[in-house]
């Protein structure tokens, strides 16, 4: 019994695997038949955490108000928290905390710190600039024939394609698909531009992208929809 079921197993897996390359075979383009399907960046929300912007010469991800609100709720629960003990200890005649109140501060000061690398990492710019011509990551701009420029940084000649992965991610309660846009370099390496979980929000950014952009995109689960 359990050896067919493992066999079983072993057969979709066999077929899983023969259904991808076939899919990727339709998109054309013997690059895509070399480069990477697996996700870039593991984990990701289950909301939408950017907004893309694009006039005729920049196109840049702001955070979504779901993310400062995410990052926000974090801060002020963490630095309540402590600031509520003190407050308590004060006002009743105590200048020294006891040992569950400073485990409970503790607790705060670590949502705190979670919530403040959160809004950090949220409100770093994400930008394609075709004056310079560059995409990257951060609040240094590249220079145009810069050596230093920001790690991650990509010229924008240097992008192949756009390419859509999609991830389960399984929390403790509940399981969701997170959503990348990777750019394909036309070495085959990869760069990760965002990563959330809104697949409508990833899909219409994918499109204006790649007007943006001129180049095409890649997605094994709705290739019609771009080709």
């Amino acid at each position: 019994m359990f050896k067919k079921l493992i066999e079983k197993v072993k057969q979709k897996q066999v077929d899983h695997m023969n259904e991808m390359q076939d899919r990727i075979k339709k998109i054309g383009d013997p690059l895509a038949e070399s480069v990477e399907w697996s996700p870039l960046k593991g984990g990701g929300t289950n909301f939408r955490t950017h907004n893309l912007f694009i006039d005729i010469y920049r196109a840049v991800y702001k955070p979504s108000k779901g993310a400062f609100l995410f990052a926000f709720v974090f801060i002020l629960f963490g630095a309540g928290m402590p600031g509520w003990i003190i407050f308590e200890n004060m006002s009743q005649g105590n200048l020294l905390l006891q040992a569950e109140n400073l485990l409970v501060a503790a607790f705060g000061i670590i949502f705190l710190a979670v919530g403040l690398f959160m809004m950090k990492r949220f409100t770093l710019p994400i930008s394609f600039d075709k004056h310079i011509g560059y995409f990257w990551k951060g609040r240094k701009e590249p220079e145009m024939y810069g050596r230093n420029n920001p790690k991650g940084s990509v010229r924008l000649s240097d992008i192949h394609a756009l390419q859509l992965v999609a991830e389960r991610v399984k929390g403790d309660n509940s399981t969701y698909f997170s959503h990348e846009i990777n750019l394909v370099k036309k070495d085959g390496s990869r760069v990760n531009v965002i990563d959330h979980g809104d697949p409508k929000s990833i899909y219409d950014d994918a499109e204006k992208l790649s007007q943006f952009l001129d180049v095409p995109v890649w997605d094994l689960n709705s290739i019609s929809k771009f080709t």
